[in-house]
């Protein structure tokens, strides 16, 4: 079960502005200058750290600078490609052959009490 049922709208919201916050403050940003890259007011940035609300085109636009719109797609994943598709698309192509690895074992047939 998810934390975020036990909780009300006002606290979820204030949990995500929250995690914006803690964001900025990682990547030693000021609430100015991310203001300024969100294209949205310094007050605006204090009331969504303070889980004040704010409109979710300005939650998305501080998402954006800074550069977190990735994780939106984790919210509503593209429907039309199906699970195992998505597992394939993450697989790595090999590059190289890593060769035959030496075991260290006597090869030849084994039998008990050959130990």
């Amino acid at each position: 079960m998810s934390t975020y049922n036990l909780l009300t709208d006002e606290q979820i919201e204030a949990s995500l502005c929250g995690q914006l916050e803690a964001e900025r403050l990682r990547r030693n940003i000021t609430q100015t200058e991310l203001a300024r890259q969100a294209g949205v007011s310094v007050r605006t940035i204090r009331r969504m750290e303070k889980g004040e609300g704010v409109s979710l085109a300005t939650f998305i636009r501080t998402m954006k600078a800074l550069n977190l719109e990735d994780r939106l797609e984790t919210l509503f994943p593209d429907q039309s490609i199906q699970p195992i598709e998505r597992v394939r698309k993450t697989m790595q192509v090999r590059e190289r052959a890593s060769g035959t690895r030496k075991s260290g074992k006597p090869t030849g047939d084994w039998h008990w009490g050959d130990e």
